[in-house]
């Protein structure tokens, strides 16, 4: 068990945390959620000791081993992988390391003897034998492939560092886990087997994620941070929605009911107060009065975006012929000869682990790139509208917002402009920042502004929810959902997959491409998915046959 005891965090004159009691017990995955800023990495950074409190303290039960994802993509990169893995339980691996050198003293001594012989009885009842297999083991199911185990990690991508970094925070069975933000950079593959793997975990998990589908799968109960006050509910995401909800709305009836009593109270003591004959009667209803306390109901510190695409024109039947595409990168086949053709109803997501051949059919359809082979075609009344994976050159100037929105806008009107900032949260001064200074969730939502300003009829979005909080995804979820034109998208998040989606198609690591009319859970279940990926499994590993 771990808990937070009148925790109380001021920096400078603000207080980000306010007197927070709350324990988090054994066997239960508890969901940390909040506003962007309400403090929420700063709590887990709190609790794992990393950060001191103004006031009041964390305690663990005694000799349980805390394990965290750690944020930092460069610290192991001159460590082998499988050693990255293993430090999670430093304490096993520093008895690892010293056996090693033990045994490799050429003048053994007696000493080194007795100490090898405590070093064997400690290793083996932290089951040391295992640990390798182990550590590969979850290298294995987060998509990391055994060729990669043995290499160090500075010759990793930023991808593959974050699945080693959340092997080595699960590895070893911690008594508590702490984990901030696990699914980003993962694939959709990953994070399905890390789902399971938290379902079954059977310690304490406290985990930060904007991913909605990922908290319902995994947590037991929600901690919710909200003007430097933590709220505990038992159940998942949508559970505290509907209870936080019922909760604010069973306050404003019993306030309604109260403010009801204090007025017939108090017409009351107006009308009979100057009377003899009720003044008892006229002076109890003044305690009762007195007594009666409405409840605070603060509104919540999040703020949701608006998100509409709204279409200038309604698109024809001719959406967009793909044929015989083929692209090589650095050597390797990404794409290979890969055709489609859209309908003006199709909203399709792109999946799969293969992100370097996502990205570049988009950036193929969207002109940013030439195929080795094949030909591509929009429709005549088609316009499109792209949110690319990196964007760095869209905001490499020294543009203020409304300047940067309005050049991709037909109406120029400054007023205009800002409405469309408005629905995205810049108020205010906020349209005179410039755009290099834009944080990533600032950048996303002046993406988003340009494509709603923009009235494209066809959207393509290659990984929208980076660096978005979970009122900005849940805005852009609604707004996916409602727009009646072509999507073309990839995304980590499972829920804004499923819920836009009615066709699916998989890019597989061969670079060929599985087509699918269907919902992405139907085609996650389905048996064709199961038996294609079987089939490339087979053909690429002849040596399991």
């Amino acid at each position: 068990m771990i808990s937070a005891n009148n925790v109380t965090l001021r920096i400078g004159k603000k207080a980000l945390f306010e007197d927070v009691n709350i324990k988090f017990t054994e066997g239960n995955c508890y969901g940390l959620i909040g506003a962007n800023g309400a403090g929420k990495s700063t709590f887990l950074k709190i609790l794992s000791g990393q950060l001191e409190t103004t006031k009041g303290d964390v305690s663990i039960t005694p000799g349980q081993r805390l394990s965290v994802l750690e944020q930092d993509h460069f610290k192991y990169d001159e460590y082998p992988v499988l050693d990255t893995v293993i430090m999670g339980n430093q304490r096993l691996y520093d008895i690892m390391k010293e056996k090693e050198a033990i045994y490799m003293k050429e003048d053994f001594s007696d000493e080194d003897g007795i100490r090898a012989s405590e070093l064997e009885g400690e290793f083996a009842e932290m089951n040391g034998w295992e640990a390798e297999s182990d550590a590969a083991q979850l290298l294995n199911g987060l998509g990391i492939a055994p060729e990669f185990h043995y290499t160090l990690m500075k010759d990793l991508n930023g991808n593959e560092k974050v699945k080693v970094l959340l092997a080595r925070a699960l590895f070893g069975n911690p008594d508590i886990l702490l984990l901030d933000e696990p699914t980003n950079h993962l694939d959709l593959d990953a994070i399905s087997w890390l789902e399971e793997f938290l379902i079954n975990f059977e310690n304490t998990v406290i985990v930060v994620s904007h991913d909605r589908y990922f908290l319902n799968k995994v947590c037991t109960h929600i901690a919710d941070i909200d003007y430097g006050k933590i709220q505990l509910y038992a159940g998942n995401y949508d559970f505290w929605y509907e209870s936080s909800q019922l909760l604010i709305r069973q306050m404003k009836e019993a306030n309604k009911k109260k403010e009801e009593k204090i007025k017939e109270l108090q017409e009351f003591i107006s009308r009979f107060s100057a009377n003899a004959s009720k003044s008892k009667q006229a002076t109890s209803r003044k305690r009762a009065l007195e007594k009666i306390q409405l409840e605070e109901i603060r509104p919540s510190s999040r703020k949701y975006p608006y998100i509409d695409f709204r279409p200038n024109r309604e698109i024809g039947n001719e959406v967009l012929t793909v044929e015989g595409i083929s692209k090589t990168i650095d050597g390797v086949k990404v794409l290979d000869n890969i055709s489609f053709i859209l309908g003006h109803n199709d909203k399709v997501a792109f999946v799969g682990s293969n992100e370097l051949a996502k990205t570049t059919l988009f950036q193929i359809l969207m002109g940013e790139m030439e195929p080795d082979e094949g030909t591509y075609k929009w429709g005549v009344t088609t316009s499109q509208a792209y949110f690319p994976k990196d964007s760095s050159k869209e905001f490499d100037n020294d543009l203020i917002i409304v300047d940067w929105l309005t050049q991709y806008s037909e109406i120029k009107d400054v007023t205009y402009v800002r409405g469309f900032l408005g629905r995205m949260l810049f108020a205010g001064d906020d349209g005179v920042k410039k755009v290099r200074v834009l944080s990533g969730g600032e950048k996303v939502r002046c993406l988003l502004s340009k494509m709603m300003i923009s009235g494209a009829n066809i959207l393509v979005l290659d990984e929208p929810t980076n660096h978005l909080d979970m009122e900005s995804i849940t805005a852009l979820n609604n707004g996916l959902i409602k727009f009646p034109g072509v999507i073309l998208f990839s995304s980590r998040d499972h829920q804004i997959v499923q819920t836009t989606a009615n066709r699916i198609m998989e890019i597989l690591p061969n670079g060929t491409m599985i087509d699918k009319i269907t919902t992405y859970d139907e085609y996650l279940e389905s048996d064709e998915m199961a038996r294609k990926r079987q089939v490339y499994t087979t053909e690429n590993n002849p040596e399991d046959n």
